[in-house]
C-alpha cells in the first residue's frame, strides 16, 4: 500500500513581510543611488519580487521613498534611545554623548541610512513632499533630544550640528586624510569604521 504524505507546506510572506524586504532593499538602493536615479525596477530587482509587486505594495517611487525615509528617522530614534540607556548620568551633557556616540556608531554600521539622510535632504530642496517628511522627522528627533536631554536650545542645536557634521566628515573620510582642514573638521568627533 502507498501512503501519500503531504507535501511540505511552502509559507507565502505576507504583504507585511514582503513590504519589510521591499523597505530594506529600498534603503541600500536609494543609499547607492540617489532618489532621483534609482528607479523601482531596480529595487523590485534587488529584493526578489516583480515592479508589478512593489507598486502594489507602494502607489509609487515617490511613496517609495518617503517610506524609507521614514524608516530612517525610526532607525535614528532607536538608535539615541540606546544612548540615553547607555548615558553615564542624567545630566544633559551626558546624555548628548551617550546619543551622539550611539549616532556615530549608527552611521558606521548602517551606511546606507547615512546616504538615503543626505539623498533627502538634497531632494527636500526641490521636492515639497520629501521636505514635509524629513522637516516631520526632524521635529519628532529635536522634540525626543531635548526631552530625554533636558538640554537647552544652545545644546540641542549644537548636537544637532555635529552630527550634520559628522554626515560631511564620514563623507568626504576625513577622518583618514592627513591634512590640516580634516584635522580641523574631526575634532572631538568620535568614528566608527
Amino acid at each position: 500500500m502507498i501512503s501519500l504524505m503531504p507535501a511540505a507546506e511552502r509559507r507565502l510572506s505576507t504583504a507585511d513581510e514582503r513590504r519589510e524586504t521591499v523597505l530594506r532593499t529600498a534603503l541600500a538602493t536609494f543609499g547607492a543611488k540617489g532618489y532621483y536615479g534609482t528607479t523601482t525596477g531596480e529595487v523590485a530587482k534587488a529584493a526578489g519580487i516583480s515592479q508589478a509587486y512593489v507598486y502594489r505594495l507602494f502607489p509609487d517611487k515617490q511613496a517609495l521613498f518617503l517610506a524609507v525615509v521614514e524608516r530612517c528617522f525610526t532607525r535614528i530614534r532607536e538608535s539615541l534611545a540606546d544612548g540615553v540607556a547607555l548615558a553615564s548620568s542624567t545630566t544633559p551633557d551626558a546624555v548628548l554623548l551617550a546619543m551622539a556616540d550611539a549616532y556615530a556608531k549608527l552611521i558606521a554600521d548602517e551606511n546606507a541610512l547615512l546616504l538615503v539622510q543626505m539623498h533627502a535632504q538634497c531632494a527636500a530642496i526641490s521636492d515639497p513632499a520629501v521636505r514635509e517628511v524629513v522637516q516631520r522627522g526632524y521635529a519628532r528627533t529635536v522634540e525626543y533630544v531635548r526631552g530625554v536631554s533636558g538640554a537647552d536650545e544652545d545644546q540641542v542645536q549644537l548636537f544637532f550640528a555635529r552630527g550634520m557634521l559628522c554626515h560631511l566628515v564620514v563623507a568626504v573620510d576625513a577622518a583618514h586624510v592627513d591634512a590640516p582642514w580634516a584635522q580641523t573638521l574631526s575634532i572631538g568627533l568620535r568614528h566608527y569604521t
